[in-house]
């Protein structure tokens, strides 16, 4: 199903339709501050075998970032971070960035990348961060945008409801997103390294 929320002021029953519908396990497609988002609540983990159908790809290249709506949830689900990168993260957030991090053993190693790290985002994106303050926990998250489809994909709500009606619970409709990605920052060293340059300009 296409539902309308509006990011100024989202309803209340809409948003509690998401939040059961993630406690259910089912997948969601969501708007970011980057491009629109598959994804699943992370206790769910036989939503990945949904995912990866979805995809076309097995489970372990799904590359799946976690999308928190504070940064007080990091502590739960990350290693110990360096004090100048949390201050750097705080300093960026929320925005359109993924910052790598070493994954500590409440993330599902499903959802880990085989260095054992798990991206974390928070988006500048008020209908996701509301969902998840509703939650209580992270939503798993992976990109809808493939290489050779059309822009319009990863940017008309109304256009990937057509493409993926039947294969997900609901397609949250937002408004039209962005069509670049997240500028994607690793920092497991305890220095950053940005991987790919998105649509973030990282303030150090």
């Amino acid at each position: 199903m296409l539902l309308k929320i509006y990011p100024e002021s989202p309803a209340p029953r809409h948003v509690k339709q998401v939040v059961d519908a993630f406690n259910k396990g089912n997948l969601v497609i969501f708007p970011t501050d980057t491009i629109y988002g598959l994804g699943c609540g992370i206790k769910h983990i036989k939503a990945v075998n949904r995912i990866s159908l979805i995809k076309g790809i097995k489970k372990n290249e799904a590359n799946f970032s976690m999308i928190i709506n504070n940064m007080s949830m990091l502590a739960e689900f990350t290693k110990p971070i360096d004090n100048h990168i949390f201050r750097l993260m705080r300093k960026n957030l929320p925005g359109p960035f993924t910052f790598i991090l070493n994954a500590s053993s409440n993330v599902p190693k499903i959802f880990q990348s085989r260095k054992k790290t798990i991206g974390i985002r928070i988006p500048d994106n008020n209908i996701i961060r509301t969902i998840i303050d509703e939650l209580g926990t992270p939503v798993i998250t992976t990109s809808i945008r493939d290489d050779d489809e059309i822009v319009e994909y990863t940017t008309d709500p109304e256009l990937i409801h057509e493409k993926y009606t039947d294969m997900v619970d609901i397609v949250i409709d937002g408004g039209y997103g962005s069509n670049e990605a997240s500028t994607i920052v690793d920092c497991t060293s305890g220095e950053p390294v940005i991987l790919r340059q998105g649509k973030g300009l990282l303030e150090e």
